[in-house]
């Protein structure tokens, strides 16, 4: 699917922290975000999996303990790595991750989720997953 032609008006910022991107500029960071992601996913994995040791009879260790804080630590700073690039994650499981955009002077989200070779889709800010649009919508709009 051609992106080049798409071109979403792209303000310097939605407010003062956030960046906006056009879907060419969001694609173009898909490939750094996607690693992120992909560690996000495989640290939370890993997180839930203490979180159910230390849950069983007897608690936790003390090694699985530091364990647990060590990889929320490292949790957060992946997480503080999408925030620097301006997009948000919006599920640790899925890996989905939105990233700010306007369409026709209005807020939108470009939404890409793990494992999706690029940005396919779009929702309205308060839509959420569930409300998942084609960006060749926006082709067709020629926005």
């Amino acid at each position: 699917m051609p992106t080049e032609n798409v071109s979403i008006s792209t303000p310097l910022t939605l407010d003062a922290d956030k960046k906006c991107f056009t879907l060419a500029q969001a694609n173009s960071a898909l490939p750094y975000v996607s690693r992120v992601v992909e560690d996000i996913t495989q640290v939370y994995a890993r997180i839930i999996e203490l979180r159910r040791g230390a849950d069983r009879p007897g608690g936790p260790e003390t090694d699985t303990e530091k364990e647990y804080e060590a990889t929320m630590d490292r949790l957060s700073e992946l997480v503080d790595e999408l925030h620097a690039v301006g997009v948000e994650l919006k599920d640790f499981e899925l890996g989905l991750v939105d990233f700010p955009a306007t369409h026709e002077g209005r807020d939108v989200l470009l939404c890409w989720k793990r494992g999706e070779s690029d940005i396919g889709h779009w929702h309205e800010v308060d839509a959420g997953l569930a409300g998942r649009q084609s960006v060749t919508m926006l082709e067709k709009q020629q926005v």
